[in-house]
């Protein structure tokens, strides 16, 4: 019963994964963590497809410039940044 409690301890769930992943594709994330979140995403097909999806998002954001979008989605964007924020 050690084993597991040693195993759950050291590892992450997706909720700490999720939180992990801006800093991994910033590359500023610290050895221990990315090392941890790598563990996780080899296992966890979820967190594997979520991390994809941000880096397509990434690639397509890449392209647009603020100037590029109308005042009404700026703000848009913004309330609905707030609002996750929040939760």
């Amino acid at each position: 019963m050690v084993v597991i409690w040693w195993k759950k301890r050291r590892g992450i769930v997706c909720e700490q994964a999720v939180r992990l992943m801006a800093g991994y594709l910033d590359g500023v994330l610290p050895e221990a963590d990315r090392a941890r979140l790598e563990a996780h995403l080899a296992e966890c097909p979820h967190c594997s497809e979520h991390l994809a999806q941000l880096r397509i998002a990434i690639s397509a954001a890449g392209h647009a410039q603020p100037d590029d979008l109308p005042e009404k989605a700026i703000d848009d964007l913004v309330a609905v940044f707030r609002r996750w924020q929040r939760e």
